[in-house]
């Protein structure tokens, strides 16, 4: 019976695990998403950031347009890699959650992404507690189960024994 409950358990620990990690791919989802729409939509980009980028060759892609899409050109201005993410949409930096949420940029911009890393924080959190709690009771289940199946092999082996000296 106790292998019974022990097994009833794991069972639920793994739906439980299952639904944090559909969270947690969801709210990735969720960081892209917001990443895309800020990206995609100049009005959500910071002053600083719009400045930066004016500055920093946004201004060729309109001069070069003609002849390329937008996200080639962006791309062939960086020597053909874009660029690396900053270090705040490294949704799992615990550094950046602490800081509340990201870098500077002006006061309203970021709402969705900060909500989407706060989301992703969140069941990240949920997750990891979820399979330390799967870990530490497989090991608990481990050391039972093991008593459980010596104590099986034991009884089948009498078992055994006990037909051997029947049988003719």
């Amino acid at each position: 019976m106790a292998s019974s409950a022990a097994a009833r358990r794991r069972q639920e620990m793994a739906a439980e695990g299952q639904r944090h990690l559909e969270e947690t791919i969801a709210a990735a989802f969720q960081i892209l998403s917001s990443m895309n729409d800020e990206l995609c939509n100049p009005t959500l980009w910071s002053s600083s950031s719009a400045a930066a980028a004016a500055a920093g060759g946004a201004g060729g892609l309109q001069h070069h347009g003609n002849n390329h899409h937008h996200h080639h050109q962006h791309h062939h201005h960086h020597g053909g890699l874009p660029p690396p993410p900053p270090p705040l949409h490294s949704a799992d930096s615990d550094a950046a959650d602490a800081a509340g949420g990201g870098p500077g940029g002006a006061p309203g911009s970021g709402g969705s992404l900060d909500e989407a890393r706060h989301r992703y924080k969140v069941a990240m959190a949920a997750l990891r507690t979820s399979i330390a709690a799967v870990s530490s009771c497989a090991q608990e289940m481990g050391s039972t189960e093991h008593k459980a199946d010596q104590a099986e092999i034991e009884r089948l082996e009498e078992h055994a024994s006990a037909l051997r000296k029947t049988a003719p």
